[in-house]
């Protein structure tokens, strides 16, 4: 059984097929170096996928802050992480890198402010 995919490690964007071998092996066509090799196995065996998105923020004039995972996680727990980061609020003041969830799900991936959120006095009224 063969499946298709589009390399994205580098700016060739070969076009890769990656063909499973009864004894469990695979080999993998249309790449141009050994990276788009390992990188159709990996997508096939274990997809990873990096984080980056926003969250909310309470008492600062910025809504919502970006946030960036720390390395990729599963990406068959992306959306329960996606779940966990929007149920998350920052406070200020957050420095850009400033871990906000640790180890989220598990994954031994860190989600990270990838703004400086300074403090700031909000005038309510």
């Amino acid at each position: 059984m063969s499946h298709s995919y589009i390399c994205v490690i580098c700016p060739q964007s070969c076009d890769l097929e990656l063909t499973a071998h009864p004894d469990g092996g695979y080999s993998v066509t249309g790449n141009r170096c050994k990276r788009g090799e390992s990188y159709a196995k990996d997508e096939h065996i274990n997809p990873m996928r990096m984080i980056t998105t926003t969250v909310r923020t309470e008492n600062s004039r910025l809504r919502r802050l970006p946030i960036i995972s720390s390395g990729p996680v599963p990406k068959a727990k992306l959306f329960a992480c996606l779940e966990e980061i929007y149920a998350h609020t920052a406070q200020p003041p957050v420095k850009m890198g400033d871990v906000l969830i640790e180890n989220i799900l598990n994954t031994g991936v860190d989600i990270q402010a990838a703004r400086t959120l300074p403090e700031t006095s909000i005038q309510k009224g």
